[in-house]
């Protein structure tokens, strides 16, 4: 599945999927840490691997610890899929 742009469904389907996320999605706990919704580093690994199989994207391995929050998660997965599209 291919996309040119990842959104907070996208995020919160995924999230479901890895680690059993919230059925509510993340649009009103967009800048609030993984930590504090309640994801760890195992879930937000599996995450982040659904997200590049998903939309064919490669992550640095500092996206983790960097892309705290949904915002800047659906942030950085945007600007990979840009320059995916622009290429």
């Amino acid at each position: 599945m291919t996309s040119t742009e990842f959104t907070s469904g996208d995020l919160t389907r995924i999230l479901a999927e890895a680690a059993g996320g919230a059925e509510g999605g993340v649009g009103d706990i967009l800048d609030t840490d993984f930590q504090d919704l309640g994801y760890d580093s195992l879930a937000m690994l599996e995450a982040i691997s659904r997200i590049e199989r998903a939309f064919g994207v490669t992550l640095d391995d500092s996206t983790i610890t960097e892309a705290t929050t949904p915002r800047a998660l659906i942030q950085v997965v945007n600007e990979h899929l840009a320059v995916l599209e622009a290429s």
